[in-house]
């Protein structure tokens, strides 16, 4: 097969894959304590942003981090931008809570709610397929253990934003649906990279760290405020465990890969 085809191939099943292996463990078993994988949630999509995405994009070259932290906290405003004006809302109230909401305001609310982490994964997704094309397009073999660890360094991230979704109010088709969407992503990442690989090279660290701004956002503005609505010791140190747990999962599958 052509390099062309190769990339094609392999981001296609690399993007796909991880979110199948993500949905095995998110919509089985875990989709039942979907309010107990917040915390996990949290973990996860924290280390996913500052032990893995964040440090990647300060690696490249010719990169100055003044302008690496400026996009970050464009991308944080970005996000409160866009919720505060209710495109991407992430809120969580309940109909009967004592607000005076429109009948099927909620369900309507939770329809937008999933949107900035699929913006996020999308957007990884994307640099993930520049990865895979890079690596294809120095050598064969290189881009398959390349294609191997970034779907290993995936499958957490996956989960986690399975579990936003699931908590926003997202059913099992649709969460699944849209993060195979979202997976897709690499394939455009490596198309376009194959045709113009120096400008998507060049394109790769401000795009990790907007998906890291919206990673950090999620867990810091919804669901970190969600688990301050428990506040019993038992819960705090319940909740402590499972964020370590995330954070352990992520680290242990970077190894790993």
């Amino acid at each position: 097969m052509s390099i062309l085809q190769n990339i094609l191939l392999v981001t296609i099943l690399a993007g796909v894959v991880s979110v199948l292996i993500a949905a095995s463990f998110s919509l089985g078993l875990l989709s039942k304590m979907v309010d107990n994988m917040v915390s996990v949630s949290v973990g996860i999509l924290l280390a996913t942003a500052l032990l893995h995405s964040l440090p990647e994009a300060f690696s490249f070259p010719d990169t100055k981090p003044q302008i690496l932290f400026g996009t970050l906290l464009a991308g944080l405003l970005g996000f409160f931008l866009l919720e505060k004006i209710a495109l991407l809302r992430h809120s969580h109230h309940h109909e009967g809570d004592g607000h005076e909401h429109h009948h099927g305001h909620d369900a309507e609310v939770a329809g937008r709610s999933g949107w900035m982490i699929l913006v996020g994964d999308g957007l990884h997704n994307f640099v993930d397929g520049v990865l895979i094309a890079a690596a294809f397009m120095a050598n064969y073999e290189v881009g398959i253990f390349t294609a191997i660890a970034i779907i290993a360094h995936e499958i957490p991230q996956e989960i986690g934003d399975f579990m936003v979704l699931l908590n926003a109010g997202f059913s099992k088709g649709r969460a699944l649906l849209y993060n195979l969407l979202c997976g897709l992503s690499a394939v455009l990442g490596g198309v376009l990279a194959y045709f113009f690989l120096e400008k998507a090279h060049a394109m790769m660290p401000y795009l990790l760290v907007i998906a890291s701004s919206s990673f950090i956002y999620i867990a810091v503005s919804d669901l970190i405020p969600q688990m301050h609505r428990r506040p019993h010791w038992a819960e705090s140190l319940r909740q402590t465990v499972l964020i370590a747990c995330g954070v352990g999962f992520v680290l242990l599958l970077s190894q790993a890969s």
